[in-house]
């Protein structure tokens, strides 16, 4: 089976940065994977993306090295079984605020005995390999969203549930169960106290930590031993390149 290069970097303690993609363009996902980034995420929880369009943009993907994983909308097991057999080689799923919505979430992700994930899906054979089915579950990249106090509360229950691969932090959300404002680069006493709270009983429990950021926080959060960084979002990259190329071709007066 191909190996989760992901899976490989964050076990070894080194940073795997990758982007959330959203404008469900197969051409886009294709020109992002050739600049480069670890990995590449289809949002199917915020964005119009369906089952169709998101094997498409898998296909592209999969004409780089780059690894393809999905956010699913939901902590449900036809979301995640439909991602992983369109090819997906993880899943990140939001709103994991238990030790049960944690097992659930690996249910989902992991073939018998460990899981109960069924068997089925051209592509996984087409993209991992004929032997997909045997060594998917040493593979596939479980990531659980850590993105209300609830979830901040119960971290030692969530992230010592085997089968959880890394955990990623929720800026948004978490904010809001916190009674914070909405900020694309939160910073409150309140956030960093709960980012702190999460990331000790981690370090404790060796499970790599991963987090949204714009471009310029990336550093700073690697520093802080976040791992799985995702770097913006393809359409704000679109709206950022457009909006200065505009402003450099305007005359100015």
């Amino acid at each position: 089976m191909r190996p989760n290069r992901v899976k490989q970097l964050l076990r070894a303690g080194e940073p795997a940065l990758g982007t959330f993609m959203a404008l469900g363009s197969p051409l886009g996902a294709e020109q992002l994977a050739h600049a480069g980034f670890d990995w590449l995420l289809i949002d199917q929880e915020h964005a119009a993306i369906d089952a169709t369009l998101t094997q498409s943009i898998l296909q592209a993907i999969s004409t780089t090295e780059t690894v393809p994983l999905i956010r699913v909308p939901w902590n449900s097991g036809d979301w995640i079984k439909r991602a992983l057999d369109a090819g997906a080689y993880g899943v990140v799923v939001p709103m994991v605020n238990s030790r049960a919505d944690a097992e659930a979430a690996v249910r989902a992700t992991r073939y018998p005995p460990q899981g109960d994930r069924s068997i089925g899906g051209s592509r996984t054979r087409l993209y991992g390999g004929n032997d997909y089915v045997e060594n998917a579950n040493d593979e596939i990249l479980l990531v659980v969203q850590i993105e209300h106090r609830d979830a901040v509360d119960n971290a030692r229950e969530i992230l010592s549930t085997p089968g959880v691969d890394a955990y990623f932090i929720g800026p948004g959300d978490l904010c809001a169960s916190l009674g914070l404002p909405n900020s694309w680069d939160p910073d409150f006493p309140e956030y960093w106290a709960a980012l702190e709270k999460v990331q000790r009983v981690a370090t404790e429990l060796g499970v790599p930590g991963g987090i949204h950021a714009s471009p310029h926080r990336v550093t700073a959060m690697l520093d802080r031993g976040y791992r799985f960084v995702a770097v913006g979002f393809d359409i704000s990259f679109m709206a950022q390149g457009a909006a200065a190329a505009l402003q450099a071709a305007r005359p100015k007066r």
